[in-house]
């Protein structure tokens, strides 16, 4: 077994016995205790009462952290014309049709949010099996298949976050930076559970919201209490 190093192993003992805090007490530990080389990402774990195999059971959805990410989101936009023209004004990093689709066909995928506009969607269609594993299919649900593709540009620069579960009822999502104060983590972590809780599908049976939990990239882990995170 490798040799824990002296921040690591102070870390998880200053975690040691330490569970159900509230979202204040949960991130003034981990900002206190996160000690890595570069700005850490906090990163929320969500364990939902629901089995994403049904289709009455899947949870996704957007939501717009009051403080954004702390991360650079690059954003890649399918249009033509003037539409393409909106995208560029607005920021997009790369804005194409079929020459952006073999361009990913290739192994070429250099953005983090892809957006599209509904008449693009039977050409981003033969990119399922490239872009839906990587969640960055475009869907109208989220937002990512738009008229409006300016609004969507800015959005998913603004620190806009999607959220899908996957297979085992899990949810995953970076919240923010260890730099950024106590206050906007908060506001922040608040945020992404109101916009999760309020996504439960009608065919979640039973307790929704099983265990929510809070780390730091190279941190340990901590539940949070479950009734104060959903303000309940």
């Amino acid at each position: 077994m490798a040799k824990l190093g002296k921040r690591t192993k102070a870390a998880r003992e200053a975690f040691a016995g330490k569970d159900n805090l509230s979202i204040k007490e949960a991130v003034a530990l981990i900002k206190s205790n996160a000690h890595a080389k570069f700005d850490e990402t906090l990163e929320i774990a969500m364990n939902l009462g629901v089995d994403p195999r049904h289709a009455d059971q899947m949870v996704r959805g957007v939501v717009a952290l009051p403080n954004g990410t702390g991360k650079t989101v690059r954003v890649a936009v399918f249009a033509r014309g003037a539409k393409a023209d909106e995208a560029q004004a607005a920021g997009a990093d790369i804005v194409g049709a079929e020459d952006l689709m073999e361009t990913i066909q290739s192994g070429k995928i250099e953005f983090d949010r892809c957006i599209a506009t509904p008449d693009m969607m039977p050409l981003v269609g033969r990119l399922g099996k490239v872009l839906g594993p990587r969640n960055l299919m475009p869907n109208p649900k989220v937002g990512t298949v738009t008229m409006d593709v300016a609004t969507a540009v800015a959005a998913a620069k603004g620190g806009e976050v999607q959220f899908k579960v996957e297979k085992a009822g899990v949810i995953h999502g970076g919240i923010g930076k260890v730099s950024f104060s106590e206050d906007k983590l908060v506001e922040n972590v608040r945020a992404f559970v109101d916009a999760v809780s309020k996504a439960r599908p009608a065919g979640a049976k039973g307790t929704y919201l099983k265990k929510v939990s809070l780390s730091s990239t190279m941190g340990p882990g901590v539940s949070l209490d479950v009734a104060s995170a959903s303000g309940n």
